[in-house]
């Protein structure tokens, strides 16, 4: 096909809409621009063509034979472009929302609060990726991304969802409370770390301490990093509101925390979001107003 021979879409568009409604103004609504508009689209697809598509003779605009084939092949045509574009609607409609987030935020923020959204919504279907991968968000994909940080990340609107803080805590039968412990000091302890995820080796270069010490490094998925924890097997980076009970309690002690403007986002993609993707982001800002 020689594209170039094709005329502007927005030429087809309001002769298509014309030649179904019967007159400038029914048109005009159609597409919601002025009649005005119609007609100068109607002239420039006429100039484009070199053809008349309109008898202007009587009191009324109607179609010339030329313009009846025309209108004919653009029903055609429009018409199998909208049959597909329902079906690809529809078929996107019934997807389940796909909702990618680490483990650790899926089993402590997450999941406990899920069932008041399916009391909400038991229409949508979801799909939980638990993974600590920074995924594409791509049409036909991942809807929704949770991911911790400090946000701004480019190609994408990005909303704090949960700011809290990194702490570095262990039970205190493992790590005992003392003053003027350096991060260089821990590497005397075990550590445990989200499967997939290098965060006690960011935070120990951080402080200029080399991870080739350690004592020991387990990694576990991010659903048993708490409860090793808790049981003593290790020190952990985690984030502080999941553990705040904890602290509080006695059953974990901080060890150290970074006071930066950290936390989890909201992630999608610019642009209209999905009926289920926009029910699912509205019901996280409900949550969040909540826990504030």
């Amino acid at each position: 096909m020689n594209w170039r021979d094709i005329p502007p879409m927005a030429s087809l568009r309001a002769f298509a809409a014309f030649s179904e409604a019967g007159n400038v103004k029914l048109a005009g609504a159609a597409l919601n621009v002025s009649h005005a508009a119609i007609s100068q689209h109607l002239r420039a697809l006429e100039a484009h063509l070199g053809v008349g598509l309109l008898d202007r003779s009587g009191r009324a605009l109607s179609l010339t034979e030329k313009g009846e084939q025309l209108a004919r092949a653009l029903d055609l045509g429009f018409g199998a472009i909208g049959a597909a574009v329902q079906d690809l609607k529809g078929a996107d409609a019934n997807r389940p929302l796909h909702i990618s987030c680490t483990s650790s935020f899926a089993a402590s923020w997450l999941m406990p609060r899920l069932p008041g959204f399916r009391a909400l919504h038991p229409e949508i279907n979801l799909m939980l990726d638990p993974s600590p991968e920074l995924v594409a968000l791509t049409p036909g994909g991942v809807d929704i991304a949770i991911r911790y940080g400090q946000g701004g990340w480019p190609g994408h609107d990005v909303e704090m969802l949960l700011a809290s803080p990194m702490v570095i805590v262990a039970a205190p039968g493992l790590v005992p409370v003392k003053e003027g412990r350096t991060p260089a000091d821990l590497v005397n302890y075990p550590w445990l770390d989200e499967l997939g995820t290098t965060e006690s080796t960011n935070w120990l270069e951080s402080y200029g301490v080399s991870p080739s010490g350690w004592v020991s490094r387990v990694q576990v998925p991010g659903n048993l990093l708490l409860d090793g924890v808790r049981s003593g097997q290790g020190v952990v980076v985690t984030v502080r509101h999941f553990v705040e009970d904890d602290l509080k309690s006695g059953r974990l002690v901080e060890l150290f925390c970074e006071t930066d403007q950290r936390g989890y986002h909201i992630v999608i993609r610019p642009g209209v979001l999905r009926p289920s993707a926009r029910s699912f982001v509205q019901w996280l800002r409900r949550q969040k107003n909540m826990s504030s």
